[in-house]
């Protein structure tokens, strides 16, 4: 059995380390509301995007919107997470992805992935996934505008050097709380149905703006905001999701944690009642030696 002493070391090494993780656990829950902020943000200018793409699509008389070249071979952007202590974030996200890939129909090999931390590249490159990059994931919202940036020239260097037409985004979605759900995306190539639904739709004044740029230029230029916007929500999500579920695994460590305390708590005061029963009886012990010696 343990000493007093010894289960006295581990009730303190517990609270540390319940210190620790309730100190984690706030850190998450601020950061969630950092990147919900970042993802709520978008919203007006994603409309703005898209009101300038109605405007433009209006006013194509007749100029139809450009076909990429047709290619089996595709990109995935996966969104995973450089740091741990996020339980099965990683894991479910790349499961995700490698189901939606097997359901297009597209082959292993022509399947090519950027992928967003360390630690889902790992667990696609145990199932021999193509790569071109493994980026590091941003500390904070003011890291992924220029994250963003790189993965837009990326994409665009890709689709008109290599002929890759065919590209997806998968990352987890936050919904609130500690909880998230896997997403998909079809970045490119962009949605026709979505575009002419934009084309459709009725503008809110009696005025149309007008621009003098050409309509080709104007119209690339307006879906690289389209990609920009996609992109950014992706990794606000990702990195909400990710702390959600880094939450997540710091209140079940914190009920394991508050649990063993309580064990280490019951024993340890039960040793010291038995090492205190043990005192008394020496000390009953040896008065009654004493009082046989005197009789």
């Amino acid at each position: 059995m343990q000493t007093a002493e010894a289960l006295k070391r581990k009730i303190q090494s517990a609270q540390d380390l319940l210190g620790v993780v309730k100190t984690m656990k706030a850190l998450a829950a601020v950061s969630i509301r950092q990147y919900q902020r970042a993802v709520e943000s978008l919203a007006d200018y994603n409309r703005t995007v898209e009101l300038g793409l109605q405007i433009v699509l209006k006013d194509s008389r007749g100029i139809s919107v450009p076909a990429g070249q047709r290619s089996t071979r595709m990109v995935a952007i996966v969104f995973g997470t450089d740091q741990g202590l996020c339980g099965q974030f990683n894991n479910i996200v790349t499961q995700h992805a490698i189901e939606e890939l097997d359901r297009t129909g597209v082959k292993k090999e022509d399947r090519f992935f950027i992928v967003i931390g360390v630690k889902a590249s790992d667990i696609l490159v145990d199932i021999g996934q193509n790569f071109f990059e493994v980026l590091a994931t941003p500390g904070s919202t003011a890291g992924i505008t220029a994250m963003v940036q790189d993965i837009t020239l990326l994409l665009e260097n890709w689709r008109f050097n290599r002929a890759i037409e065919n590209m997806y985004l998968f990352y987890n979605e936050y919904v609130s709380g500690a909880t998230y759900r896997p997403r998909t995306l079809k970045l490119l190539p962009v949605d026709k149905t979505w575009l002419k639904g934009l084309q459709k739709q009725k503008w809110e004044s009696r005025t149309l703006p007008l621009f003098t740029m050409t309509w080709s230029r104007i119209f690339r230029s307006m879906i690289g905001e389209y990609l920009f916007v996609s992109v950014y929500r992706a990794f606000a999500n990702s990195l909400a999701s990710e702390n959600a579920s880094r939450l997540a695994a710091m209140q079940n460590a914190e009920k394991n944690i508050e649990e063993r305390l309580e064990e280490l708590d019951v024993q340890f005061h039960r040793q010291r009642q038995m090492t205190i029963t043990e005192e008394l009886l020496d000390i009953v012990a040896g008065f009654e030696v004493l009082k046989e010696a005197r009789a």
